[in-house]
């Protein structure tokens, strides 16, 4: 197999190993270097077992094509290749993962081009962090349950930020950054966020056609749900479906 594309010197290969033994103690997110070629050159412990591998070298070398059960890792290559290409930063990405057990979760990623001294693209730095959507059980909602509840108990209905904001008696912006800073995400994410999980657990556990699982998760029709759905996942919720079957 051929040698990742990102040379390192002496001082870059310890920053690495610095980073990676760094996020090594962070359990709820995952970190990653990768080469020109979109294969992993370092990887945080983290990602390993989420996998379902033994060792880092497992996965060295490797693209998420051949790691990730299809066509979820065609999704993400094709989301590295977009940065690796463009040069343009992923920032604050909402996605919901599918794991080795077929466990879905849902993390933000960003992901940055790595460029040598001349400004050329030679690889990109990620990092995952989990979102934690329960904190509303240690009492970090305060202030925004009701809007919460709301969300979470009429999702398939039409739900306005303002509206939800007014329930609080909070204003748009400190609604926008209670949620921000409770879950993680924008209001409109996670309202997106409780659809899909929504509709990714008919998919699992029901036979309903996209479009009955649309009318019953909030989206328009067949199409907005397939759209939606494939921006958050990177795939078809046809193909979510038959990817949990899969990895199961």
């Amino acid at each position: 197999m051929t040698e990742p594309a990102v040379a390192c010197d002496a001082g870059l290969t310890a920053l690495v190993t610095a980073l990676v033994a760094l996020f090594d103690t962070v359990h709820d997110a995952v970190f990653f270097i990768k080469d020109r070629n979109a294969r992993y050159v370092a990887v945080s412990q983290t990602l390993v077992d989420r996998c379902g591998r033994a060792r880092r070298e497992d996965l060295i070398g490797k693209t998420t094509r051949e790691v990730f059960p299809k066509p979820l890792g065609q999704a993400y290559y094709g989301q590295d290749q977009s940065v690796l290409d463009t040069g343009l930063p992923l920032r604050d990405e909402l996605e919901l993962h599918l794991y080795v057990r077929g466990e879905p979760g849902w993390c933000v990623t960003n992901k940055v081009p790595l460029r040598d001294a001349g400004g050329t693209v030679m690889g990109l730095l990620g990092f995952s962090k989990d979102l934690h959507m329960s904190a509303e059980h240690a009492g970090g909602v305060g202030d925004i349950a009701e809007a919460v509840r709301h969300i979470r108990a009429r999702f398939g209905e039409s739900l306005r930020v303002e509206e939800l904001s007014r329930m609080c008696s909070l204003s748009v912006f400190q609604f926008e950054q209670r949620i921000r800073r409770v879950f993680g995400v924008t209001p409109a994410q996670f309202i997106t966020k409780t659809r899909i999980d929504a509709a990714c657990d008919l998919l699992r556990t029901t036979k309903k056609t996209v479009a009955e699982i649309a009318m019953e998760c909030g989206f328009y029709d067949q199409s907005a749900l397939s759209r939606q759905f494939k921006g958050v996942t990177g795939v078809k919720p046809t193909e979510y479906r038959a990817s949990f079957r899969q990895a199961k």
